[in-house]
């Protein structure tokens, strides 16, 4: 109860309730504008959050994190384009109530179900936080880099089909994280002798830069849209109403969202599609799915609201962060020397306490906000593209500069803007990139000083929790090339097949090309023979 009052203690401060409320409202508000999404808005503000106390700039950040995928299902629901790429699977369902004059409905029953699987993740962390305090002190160096090593893992092979460009790109976001002065004996790692390389490849620029300046040249490449609005009628509250209908639906899908939440390099997409998967099978009505079933909304919306309270718990109980937000809300805790791991949930408890009740706090203001502003807010998606893309780009740079005051920073960051704007345009990932160079800065450290007891290669994972991760690993690495080779082989059967069915259909047409010269031959031959006979007779 003493842990409780103090992290409430620490929540009524009257600079942590302007954060949230600030973060809240602005993280719909950017959930809601098509191409900006919550990791340009995050790595634009992260500059502006390091003056800031660790609570504060915190619930800033995760205030546009939780909220954004409520406003991202406006455009969603209202325009058929997500507001952010998560509320991608919302346009199946949302979008078809809107055409068939439902859009109130939709918008409703899609801010209920982000509202309970956002409470529902909460609560389940809250009654989580004394397990995860004392599993946390379980973990030492070397579980520590088992554990970011499985991250990393799990990150690669979640992309896919591009499994291979991902290990790739996390490999050089490795190689960024060396380059400078190396942190045990402090000697100089390719930086060419150039001065600008010896304080290494500052993270934060490579966030702007492959985030928000890639994202702003985007925008500014793409002609803006004409977009055409759909009148809001009927009562805002029904969705509570409909939301209740479904309890099983709800109940599994937050479920899918926790447990996927937890695990790095998973996140929203992976627990959308196996919520909505689930709810298609287990449907009294599956034909409606696609076609504006309330069932399927429910599943998308409640599933990738719940993943951002659970996506804190690596990153607070192992300082491991499991996609690209929560990495760059790790560097919030770095510049104020708040180090994530066991240390935190032993020595500050009230802490952590206070950032999910933060998160709880967060839920409630949004979905009070929509259910009373939605009608001025669907106004945002009219924006145009290029005047969006212009404003990105001035505060990334303006960012990028507060840092260190270095022209330096803003030419390494239009660079990685560049990249960024290239992997956008070849649909490959750039998430890799920003988890490699953090990820591989804790497992050089805590390698370092796990190598100092090991003897033997055994030695390393001799102690249970150690072993357990590195049977993970291994199950983990073996599952991913079943699945690739499971994935070639019937690649290559459908080629096989194409082929086949082509040359069977091209033996086919030779057959009846020669079946029908032979009956035309016919034809002609008799026609010409039936002349010679008149011929013969005439003469």
């Amino acid at each position: 109860m003493d842990l409780l009052f103090s992290a409430l203690e620490i929540l009524t401060r009257w600079d942590v309730a302007l954060a949230l409320l600030t973060g809240s409202v602005g993280g719909v508000l950017i959930g809601a504008i098509p191409g900006v999404g919550p990791a340009v808005a995050i790595a634009i503000l992260l500059p502006a959050t390091f003056s800031m106390d660790p609570i504060v700039g915190l619930t800033v950040l995760l205030g546009i994190y939780g909220s954004s995928m409520y406003g991202g299902a406006i455009p969603a629901i209202l325009i058929n384009t997500p507001g952010t790429a998560v509320n991608a699977l919302t346009t199946y369902d949302g979008y078809p109530m809107t055409a068939r004059g439902e859009p109130r409905r939709a918008l409703s029953l899609a801010y209920s179900a982000s509202f309970f699987g956002g409470i529902f993740s909460v609560i389940c962390l809250i009654l989580f936080a004394p397990v995860l305090a004392k599993v946390a002190p379980m973990f030492g160096s070397r579980e520590i880099f088992l554990a970011a090593l499985l991250g990393l893992l799990l990150v690669v092979v979640a992309h896919r089909g591009q499994s291979l460009i991902a290990g790739a790109l996390a490999c050089f976001g490795i190689f960024l994280q060396t380059i400078g002065l190396e942190p045990v004996k402090y000697t100089s790692r390719y930086t060419f002798d150039q001065p600008f390389l010896s304080g290494g490849i500052n993270l934060i620029v490579v966030v702007l830069g492959l985030f928000a300046l890639s994202q702003a040249f985007v925008l500014l490449m793409d002609d803006d849209e004409k977009v055409h609005l759909t009148k809001l009628r009927g009562g805002m509250f029904q969705g509570l109403r409909e939301l209740a209908r479904h309890p099983r639906v709800a109940g599994v899908s937050a479920s899918f969202g926790v447990v996927m939440g937890m695990i790095p390099g998973v996140g929203e997409f992976t627990a959308q599609f196996m919520s909505y998967t689930y709810a298609q099978r287990t449907s009294k009505r599956p034909q409606d799915f696609g076609s504006g079933s309330s069932e399927g909304l429910i599943a998308a919306e409640t599933a990738n609201n719940a993943v951002p309270a659970a996506a804190m718990v690596p990153l607070l109980a192992l300082g491991i962060p499991g996609e690209a937000l929560t990495a760059m809300m790790l560097s919030v805790f770095y510049v104020h020397n708040v180090v994530p791991g066991p240390g935190l949930f032993q020595n500050q408890m009230d802490f952590v306490v206070a950032l999910y009740l933060a998160l709880l706090i967060l839920n409630v203001l949004v979905l009070i906000f929509l259910l009373f502003a939605t009608k001025s807010l669907i106004q945002v998606v009219r924006i145009p593209n290029r005047f969006l893309g212009v404003c990105i780009l001035t505060l990334s740079f303006v960012g990028v500069y507060s840092l260190r005051n270095s022209a330096t920073d803003c030419l390494l960051a239009a660079v990685f803007g560049v990249l960024g704007f290239i992997l956008k345009r070849l649909s490959i990932p750039s998430v890799p990139i920003i988890l490699g160079m953090v990820l591989g800065g804790i497992m050089e450290v805590k390698l370092r000083a796990g190598m100092a007891r090991v003897k033997e290669p055994l030695d390393f994972i001799d102690r249970p929790v150690a072993f357990i991760l590195f049977l993970i690993i291994i199950v983990v690495l073996v599952v991913h090339i079943f699945r690739v080779v499971k994935d070639r082989r019937e690649l290559k059967e459908a080629e096989w097949q194409t082929k086949s069915s082509s040359t069977r259909f091209g033996k086919l047409l030779l057959r009846r090309r020669n079946s029908f010269l032979k009956d035309r031959g016919k034809v002609v031959r008799a026609r010409h023979s039936k002349l010679l006979r008149r011929l013969t007779e005439l003469f």
